[in-house]
């Protein structure tokens, strides 16, 4: 073997375990997921089947739009835990309005604004005043599920039928509309993560604020702004829940926040900021989705599946921290 071919089969090596090493995370969900396919085909009956695919479509929607804006927000160093009220109280406003006779178009274009307003409030809080944003958001998921309940007395709200409302709660050529919704949502996120200023702007923040602010970042304003999309993207979500249910509830969607950030931990962004990707969300939507229905179908006890839900959170993390530690001593040695 000349040294020729030496070399460059010592640089495709490296170059694959370079790429192994950049695509861990990515590659050890997919084996997860096909696992997880395999052991709930033998074991949780009628997992396979057609119409339940076409659930689990229709759940990673669910959580899905929000993990798109929540991936953003935890890549700024940030948290948002009030998605889950945001969700309810849009659809409970959504069904009064549709109530009230205003035309649905209307009433969808006010949902949304009120959505980007709630998470605006929490993003000035942030950005302009310095307050936490879990507290921030905190607070918003206290006021928004207060006020949902009081303003339903607990109980649903219905909504009269809807052609529209019923497509979007329905199917296209099989594809649940939500699910079709989310991927076109994804696609535009991807696109804005990667290619925009504003996408390297979240970066750098979440990185290292005070350097990002030297360099000419408006730290204000892109704290503000990922709040404003998480609330708009909550509103997505609520009024396609809505249309699910045919009706608002505002005890609808209770611990969504959780699943939507277990499912952007369990896709690889940090924590800490500064490191994420909206494809490994979606790997993490996939997996957080796939164990939920899984579970349900096994007759697991409901109680039973958020102890599950935690231990996945907890590991997600201690992994997350591993890797990041790995890459970190296998950089500094280069």
């Amino acid at each position: 073997m000349t040294m020729t071919t030496l070399t460059y089969s010592h640089e495709k090596g490296s170059l694959r375990r370079a790429f192994i090493s950049a695509h861990i995370n990515a590659i050890g969900l997919l084996v997860v997921i096909a696992l997880l396919y395999l052991v709930f085909s033998f074991y949780a009956p009628g997992f396979i089947s057609l119409s339940n695919q076409m659930n689990i479509l229709r759940d990673a929607a669910t959580i899905g739009i929000a993990a798109w804006a929540m991936t953003l927000v935890i890549i700024a160093g940030e948290i948002d835990v009030s998605v889950g009220p945001t969700v309810a109280f849009v659809s409970v406003c959504l069904a009064y309005l549709m109530q009230a006779q205003v035309p649905l178009a209307a009433s969808i274009v006010l949902v949304l604004f009120l959505g980007a307003v709630c998470g605006t409030l929490a993003g000035f809080l942030r950005g302009w005043f310095n307050v936490p944003s879990f507290v921030a958001t905190l607070g918003l998921w206290s006021a928004l599920r207060g006020l949902g309940l009081f303003m339903t007395d607990a109980l649903p709200v219905p909504i009269d039928e809807n052609s529209i409302m019923d497509w979007l709660g329905g199917q296209v050529v099989g594809i649940p509309v939500s699910a079709l919704i989310m991927l076109i949502l994804f696609v535009i996120f991807l696109f804005v993560s990667r290619k925009t200023a504003f996408g390297r702007s979240v970066y750098a923040v979440g990185g290292n604020a005070a350097a990002a602010q030297l360099c000419g970042i408006n730290v204000k304003r892109v704290r503000v702004l990922i709040f404003t999309l998480s609330g708009l993207l909550a509103a997505v979500t609520g009024i396609l829940l809505a249309a699910r249910l045919g009706s608002g509830n505002a005890g609808a969607a209770s611990g969504l926040e959780f699943d939507v950030i277990a499912a952007v931990v369990v896709g690889g962004t940090a924590l800490s900021g500064g490191r994420g990707s909206l494809l490994g969300t979606l790997l993490g939507v996939l997996v957080i989705t796939l164990i939920g229905n899984g579970l349900v179908l096994l007759g697991i006890n409901s109680f039973f599946q958020e102890v599950v839900r935690g231990v996945i959170i907890v590991v997600a993390v201690l992994a997350n921290i591993l890797l990041t530690e790995r890459n970190n001593r296998v950089r500094s040695k280069k």
